[in-house]
């Protein structure tokens, strides 16, 4: 790794040290150290197709049958996180259908879930104040960090 790289264990690869890099690289950890998602879950800067438009999700978490259950959106931390942030996302959702919206700077992280019981038609979200673990993401009962 050189000042200007940053090893990404999700690519497998030396990626250029820009600040949402850092960002996405940091959440990574959170993702992994406090949420115990398993690396293997995860992939960063994943391509997908919205109408004729292509699009990339910066981090995407899969639920164990390879499905995926959240969708995190890095922004550089000067970067305020507002409604066009958040449109974003939920734009991105209308392809991912994911239970987990996770936006963040660095500085502020938002969480939202998805209600239960919405048509995927009107699916709506609601904010959560706490970093959910792996096993409660999947919708199962806390194990004490043992979601790996």
């Amino acid at each position: 790794m050189t000042d200007s790289t940053i090893w990404d264990p999700l690519r497998k690869k030396e990626v250029a040290l820009t600040p949402e890099e850092k960002v996405r690289q940091w959440f990574i950890s959170m993702l992994q150290d406090t949420m115990h998602v398993p690396l293997h879950m995860m992939m960063s800067e994943t391509s997908f197709r919205l109408g004729d438009k292509l699009f990339r999700a910066d981090i995407i978490v899969y639920d164990r049958k390879a499905a995926p259950l959240a969708v995190v959106e890095c922004k550089r931390p000067e970067v305020e996180i507002d409604s066009k942030v958040l449109d974003q996302a939920i734009r991105y959702n209308m392809v991912l259908d994911v239970r987990y919206i996770i936006i963040t700077n660095g500085k502020r992280t938002f969480i939202c879930r998805k209600k239960e019981g919405c048509v995927p038609e009107r699916q709506r979200y609601e904010f959560i104040s706490h970093a959910p673990s792996y096993s409660e993401m999947l919708g199962m009962p806390a194990n004490n960090g043992k979601d790996r």
